[in-house]
């Protein structure tokens, strides 16, 4: 369920009180063990991101939105936390399997698919061991990652993006504009049913 929210004060206002109490314990947690992101409204939820002044190339999928490392978000049923430095291939498995430990070991249950811890409230959750895995993940290691899983491509900048962008749009353009315009052929006449009388 996303957010129409610009800013994640709005957001969080327009929950239900037992919702915004849940997501603001959890917010306090992740925003005490960020190193280098930032926190804003991203995909309709409160996203935590490399902002693009650190990693200019951005998301690779939407370069125009910056690296999303997590996220935040009251959904219909559940809240949930995303935290992408758990899901990043390679680069995240160490930190994946001592989460998964460390949470193992307090004893409460989770609810987690690749990268998606669910939860009703803040009792279901082992903050500290969400706070240290956050913290295990400072942005220029999540950057590094990052990188790696895309195969250590070398990031584009902003600008070599919007150009590579707009050749791209150019070459359709006049691909599109080389097609021979095919002939149209006359309708074809509707045929007509003929009744026979006997």
């Amino acid at each position: 369920m996303q957010s129409k929210s610009a800013t994640v004060s709005e957001y969080l206002a327009a929950l239900p009180p037992d919702r915004r109490a849940t997501l603001e314990a959890v917010r306090k947690v992740i925003k005490a063990n960020l190193d280098g992101y930032e926190e804003g409204m991203q995909y309709g939820m409160i996203g935590y991101y490399v902002p693009h002044k650190a990693f200019p190339a951005g998301y690779h999928c939407d370069p125009k939105q910056p690296l999303p490392f997590g996220g935040l978000a009251s959904q219909k049923q559940k809240c949930s936390l995303y935290l992408m430095g758990l899901y990043i291939g390679d680069g995240g498995s160490e930190l994946t399997r001592w989460f998964l430990d460390a949470w193992k070991q307090t004893g409460k249950k989770l609810d987690m698919g690749k990268a998606c811890i669910r939860f009703k409230d803040v009792d279901d959750l082992a903050l500290d061991v969400i706070g240290e895995a956050i913290r295990r993940m400072p942005s220029k290691t999540y950057i590094a990652n990052y990188l790696a899983v895309l195969g250590s491509r070398t990031p584009k900048s902003r600008a070599q993006i919007t150009a590579d962008t707009a050749r791209a749009k150019a070459e359709r353009a006049a691909k599109a504009a080389a097609k021979p315009v095919a002939k149209k052929s006359a309708p074809k006449k509707a045929a007509t049913k003929t009744s026979s009388k006997r």
